[in-house]
């Protein structure tokens, strides 16, 4: 028999073996640094303000703006064919840039309409992360603060390409006669409850109950008065901040959640529930969609991207996601196919 003391020892080992749980707090990924969250509230505060202000003003704009907004993490290998689909319609859009300030944004000389269009304050995005998220609503702040003409936010990525010219593209966003910002708004998915949960059991309530969860594609067109709500949201943003758990990892794609279960909770008749960008998620890798590569580049490959697929009245207008070497098939049929309406 053990002597005394060391019963004395064990006793309390024990204990903590099966409070252990209890004391120790799960592992969480990486949360958003408070420094780079004051500094996006301040700037988002402008943004809101200047909106509201101007709100009256911008109604009276004869010219309806599309605010393109470009969220890249490497750099933009498609700025050639954009430049194509920009010439001549200058004055009916405004560009902006997200990059990665660790990874330097190299374009060629001709991309003249990127040059200096990098918003200030851009940091490092990660995945599993809320990083993308504040990205984005970075992109729609200084869109906001830019120009009171822009109307429409059209969220993109660098692989990303047009399918149909500028105008096609303008006339069916201000021709909408509900204003409704094009955004993808699923309430049923196979993972959504993994997804939900990807924070912690609980850490969603009271503020996004498991009801009001939604998911879509991260690339949108969004209306100025949902660009504004996205900007100026406090509430369900300080749930989506929250860092993911480290077990729960492969289930945390904020990114695709925040936007669509904001605007759906703020205004459901206001969204169209679809997306303007096509995307193949046949044969998808690692939570990333199928990657066409310049072989498989063609007229007929851009008109298929063109047909609706969740509605019967709009086409695509853009498509993802396009490996870099793409351009030079891309430019080839440019005039002649992605440019002709």
């Amino acid at each position: 028999m053990p002597p005394p003391y060391m019963l004395l020892l064990f006793v309390p080992a024990v204990f903590v073996f099966f409070l252990e749980p209890r004391l120790v707090p799960p592992r969480t990924l990486p949360a958003i640094p408070d420094a780079d969250e004051a500094e996006d509230l301040a700037l988002f505060r402008r943004a809101v303000l200047l909106s509201s202000s101007s709100s009256s003003s911008a109604h009276r704009q004869t010219k309806q703006k599309v605010a393109f907004l470009f969220l890249t993490n490497s750099g933009l290998a498609f700025a050639p064919l954009w430049e194509k689909y920009f010439a001549g319609n200058h004055g009916l859009l405004n560009i902006y840039v997200h990059a990665d300030p660790s990874t330097p944004l190299s374009l060629p000389p001709s991309a003249r309409s990127f040059h200096g269009r990098v918003v200030r304050g851009s940091k490092a995005t990660q995945r599993a992360s809320a990083t993308l998220i504040s990205a984005a609503r970075r992109l729609i702040a200084a869109a906001l603060l830019d120009d009171p003409a822009n109307r429409f936010f059209a969220l993109l990525s660098q692989s990303c390409v047009p399918l149909r010219p500028f105008p096609a593209l303008h006339r069916a966003l201000a021709a909408d006669p509900n204003h409704r910002s094009f955004i993808e708004v699923l309430g049923a998915a196979p993972t959504l409850r993994d997804r939900y949960s990807a924070r912690g059991d609980g850490a969603m309530v009271p503020e996004v109950p498991f009801e009001s969860f939604r998911v879509g594609s991260q690339f949108f067109v969004l209306a100025r008065r949902h660009a504004v709500a996205v900007v100026g949201d406090r509430r369900l943003w300080g749930k989506f901040r929250l860092p993911c758990l480290v077990e729960r990892r492969r289930s945390c794609y904020p990114e695709e959640h925040y936007f669509p279960t904001l605007l759906d909770m703020l205004d459901p008749a206001g969204c169209a529930g679809f997306s303007l960008t096509s995307v193949n998620w046949t044969g998808s890798f690692d939570g990333h969609p199928r990657t066409y590569r310049p072989e498989e580049v063609s007229a007929d490959l851009i008109r298929d991207l063109r047909r609706p697929k969740s509605n019967g009245t709009y086409s695509h207008m853009f498509a993802r996601k396009f490996a870099p070497g793409c351009l030079a098939p891309l430019m080839e049929i440019a005039d002649s196919v992605i440019l002709r309406d």
